[in-house]
């Protein structure tokens, strides 16, 4: 476990990594944004929780890789909001309408953090585990090498359908639309 902080902002923000950090072949790696309720508290409500479950799987029985955990609760939002966003949504809104409802962009995080952790680290290229365009978009855009995307649909379930169906549609992610995912993993 490597710990950072974040100057600008005090956030701290955590990679795990697994073997050797020195090999130049892309590693397996994911950038997972905090979700206390689907990290910590299991909720169904996301993927969340499902999706960081399984990037630690895969990096396991890769026996090399790198988890960026990053403090952007929410979307960037933050964990108070996100519980606001909660409440709009119960009443009918999806995701993206609630952040805009509480006056946010859909998706206000930030990666830059990123190109340090991994610099620091020594990680050139990496095998990114996402369906988020956008999160591709913005890594590269920092000079960070995607050598390849890797899907990591996982969790969908009758609580979350709506959820990623929005996410899919409004935030263009890459997923498939039914599919038989088994939530209990």
């Amino acid at each position: 476990m490597h710990g950072f902080e974040e100057l600008a902002t005090g956030k701290e923000h955590i990679a795990l990594t697994l073997g050797a950090l020195d090999d130049p072949d892309p590693m397996l790696a994911r950038t997972h944004s905090e979700c206390l309720t689907g990290d910590a508290l299991y909720s169904m409500r996301c993927d969340c929780g499902y999706q960081l479950e399984e990037a630690l799987r895969s990096i396991a029985r890769e026996g090399r890789g790198i988890l960026l955990y990053l403090r952007q609760e929410g979307r960037g939002i933050g964990l108070l909001n996100k519980i606001r966003a909660y409440n709009l949504q119960d009443q009918g809104a999806d995701t993206v309408e609630a952040n805009e409802r509480l006056g946010f962009a859909a998706d206000l995080r930030d990666y830059t953090m990123c190109r340090d952790m991994l610099g620091h680290l020594g990680i050139r290229s990496l095998k990114l585990m996402t369906n988020n365009p956008k999160k591709v978009m913005a890594l590269e855009a920092l000079g960070i090498e995607i050598a390849e995307r890797v899907s990591i649909q996982v969790g969908r379930n009758p609580h979350n359908e709506h959820y990623l169906d929005t996410k899919q549609a409004k935030l263009g992610h890459w997923l498939e639309t039914h599919q038989d995912d088994d939530p209990g993993l």
